[in-house]
């Protein structure tokens, strides 16, 4: 019962906050909801959104641990990405793009650190999707970390067509990478065992896994 009211607690908190911003950036009153925003930051991680994008997963999930039990980290975490995200949109208008991108790239990090933890998390409702933090950035070059567990989390969730889309993207950043080549092609034969109707369900026909296969090793026939 504890947890669950501390857990309440911070959702409305951070909810009340969140509606506030989005207020006064509609407003135009950027500065005012910057100083909300950066002062939910410090309440929840004790830093503010361009220390926190700079730190490494890792070290994130520490930090969300330092003065609360472990048992709250994943709601902790939640949280945080909702405000990385935030943070990002709230850069991006006030013309602050590099900071905006890089709020929302780590808050991407974050969330594929925590859903490949956990696969049947259910996320709440405030908390952005994978898909939407990575349509957000499609004009960006991601990092390779960013990319390989965009890949491991399309396939396990059988968005295979979007798999495959990063798999290359990974591929044009390593062109020479034989271990990577190797992974690809596995992926595909992985793929070739799934039925069509998965396939299909994952907007990759048969047929293109395996154009994608032959592909892949015309590729590597020339790294």
């Amino acid at each position: 019962m504890i947890r669950r009211d501390y857990i309440l607690r911070m959702v409305e908190k951070i909810a009340q906050m969140l509606m506030g911003v989005r207020q006064r950036i509609a407003a135009h009153e950027t500065v005012e909801a910057g100083v909300m925003l950066d002062q939910a930051f410090l309440d929840l991680v004790g830093l503010g959104p361009e220390a926190v994008s700079r730190f490494s997963e890792t070290e994130l999930l520490a930090l969300l641990t330092r003065d609360d039990p472990t048992q709250v980290l994943r709601e902790k975490s939640l949280l945080l990405i909702t405000l990385l995200e935030e943070a990002a949109r709230l850069r991006a208008a006030e013309g602050r793009e590099a900071e905006s991108q890089a709020c929302r790239i780590k808050a991407l990090d974050l969330l594929l650190t925590i859903q490949l933890q956990d696969f049947d998390l259910e996320l709440p409702a405030f908390v952005p999707r994978i898909g939407a933090l990575h349509d957000a950035l499609a004009e960006v070059a991601l990092p390779l970390h960013t990319l390989a567990g965009l890949w491991r989390h399309y396939e396990r969730t059988g968005a295979y067509a979007r798999a495959e889309d990063v798999l290359f993207a990974l591929l044009e950043a390593e062109p020479n990478n034989a271990a990577l080549h190797s992974e690809g092609r596995i992926f595909y034969e992985r793929l070739l065992r799934q039925s069509d109707a998965s396939l299909e369900s994952g907007n990759l026909p048969r047929k293109e896994v395996e154009a994608g296969l032959a592909e892949l090793r015309e590729l590597g026939s020339r790294a």
